[in-house]
């Protein structure tokens, strides 16, 4: 009962993160490019405040959630065992680039003035390479959720 509790957890926790990862990716971003520039950027900046609160929580929890998995799992080279190392890995990678390349992003972003054409222009050269990352991340978020769905569903071997 303890390893379906932990796989429960272990999947609907990657489920959500994937989920919303996917979801801001394709409807919340693209929608808001549609705002004049000093209101999109401000909508960025309160979206970046709100996600800067729940994401680094929702984040290591999913991370964490492999641990109770891959620690009972009874063979770690088994097939299910390799899946969630897979998965362990994807969210980790996507963790990885989220730190190092879209955090800067996002603290820049911040401090920008949405009435300044300066940093209107500047917005948009960071938006588009977040964009880029985001694409990144949501892919290492979708191998992630499918290597732990496998994991979970997956016969005994």
């Amino acid at each position: 009962m303890l390893r379906t509790t932990a796989r429960v957890a272990n999947v609907a926790l990657a489920g959500m993160l994937t989920g919303n990862e996917v979801g801001s990716r394709m409807t919340a971003h693209p929608a808001l490019n549609e705002l004049t520039a000093p209101a999109h950027v401000r909508a960025e900046q309160a979206l970046t405040r709100r996600y800067g609160k729940v994401m680094p929580f929702f984040m290591s929890a999913t991370l964490a959630s492999f641990a109770p998995v891959l620690a009972l799992e009874r063979e770690r080279t088994s097939a299910r065992g390799l899946l969630g190392l897979a998965g362990l890995g994807s969210y980790g990678a996507m963790l990885a680039v989220t730190l190092r390349r879209n955090v800067p992003i996002n603290e820049r972003l911040l401090e920008l003035d949405p009435d300044d054409p300066a940093d209107q222009e500047e917005f948009r050269t960071l938006r588009a390479r977040w964009d880029r990352l985001h694409t990144v991340r949501n892919a290492l978020d979708v191998a992630g959720l499918v290597f732990t769905v496998v994991a979970a569903v997956g016969g005994e071997e």
